[in-house]
């Protein structure tokens, strides 16, 4: 049974971490994702005996910190058109492999680039592998893995093109941070992970609904079309061993409840002989 987790923007807004952690344990998570910003208790502020506090507040509390994300790649990415937001790019993800160190966390999630109308695709590739080749040194420096998200911004839409980048990349230190949700327009999310397989660092959870087709599809696990019987027969196929990390909205309402269905659900859904799971 894979570790549960939940982001920490999945939490109630506005508590301070060590609550949000207590809030998390509480509800049936084992680790928390904690989120890089540009201020905040973890931002690019944060110094190595803030964020070593962080860690001691999250082990005191009894949840693990695996992972750190950031939204801050979407402002600043590595494979951005303009040099200067390159460049601010390179320094958040290092930085934020930094803090990951202190904080204990093995992977820190990347989002490399957004394809748009003035920065195309394949400039973005290019970009890409090149940003990702200059940042692996810095991760393996710090013992910690880069993974590339796959996000809604129009690149690395297959699983053979993601795939083929970490190839060409070629470094231990970068892989892919796989979002089982983030496929269902355009893909079979077990397709996905035997195809990335062992590049794949880390796991996001969250469930779509294809018959909305848009950002408004997105909702909790089991409330929406992901077959997550393959899911987890995949995982399980690829030898996957990391957490199972939920980034979702909740209940708008009764969130702390919403908090333990979430976290009851994705253990029933990822329990070696799962009941109930869409197939």
């Amino acid at each position: 049974m894979p570790l549960i987790g939940i982001n920490a923007w999945s939490l109630p807004s506005g508590l301070p971490l060590r609550q949000a952690f207590q809030v998390a344990k509480e509800a049936g998570f084992d680790c928390v994702e904690v989120n890089l910003a540009e201020e905040g208790e973890v931002s690019l502020q944060s110094d190595e005996q803030s964020a070593r506090r962080i860690a001691e507040d999250a082990a005191q509390c009894g949840v693990k910190l695996l992972s750190l994300s950031t939204g801050l790649g979407w402002k600043y990415p590595i494979a951005a058109p303009d040099p200067a937001i390159r460049e601010k790019g390179f320094e958040v993800v290092r930085f934020q492999l930094q803090v990951a160190k202190w904080l204990g966390a093995d992977t820190v999630l990347v989002v490399p680039g957004v394809v748009t109308p003035d920065s195309s695709y394949d400039a973005v590739y290019r970009l890409t592998l090149e940003g990702l080749k200059r940042l692996a040194p810095e991760a393996e420096r710090l013992g910690v893995h880069i993974g590339v998200e796959n996000v809604w911004n129009r690149f690395l839409l297959s699983p053979l093109e993601f795939a083929q980048l970490l190839d060409a990349v070629d470094h231990p230190h970068v892989g892919a941070y796989f979002d089982v949700g983030n496929v269902l327009t355009f893909g079979y999310p077990d397709q996905w992970i035997r195809i990335l397989n062992t590049r794949i660092r880390k796991v996001h959870v969250k469930d779509f609904r294809t018959t909305i087709g848009n950002i408004s599809g997105f909702c909790n696990p089991a409330q929406g079309d992901v077959p997550w019987e393959r899911v987890r027969i995949a995982l399980h196929e690829i030898g996957y061993e990391g957490p199972i990390t939920a980034e979702v909205e909740g209940y708008r309402t009764l969130q702390t409840l919403g908090l333990k269905h979430i976290a009851e659900t994705l253990r029933m859904l990822f329990e070696p002989r799962s009941h109930g799971a869409n197939v």
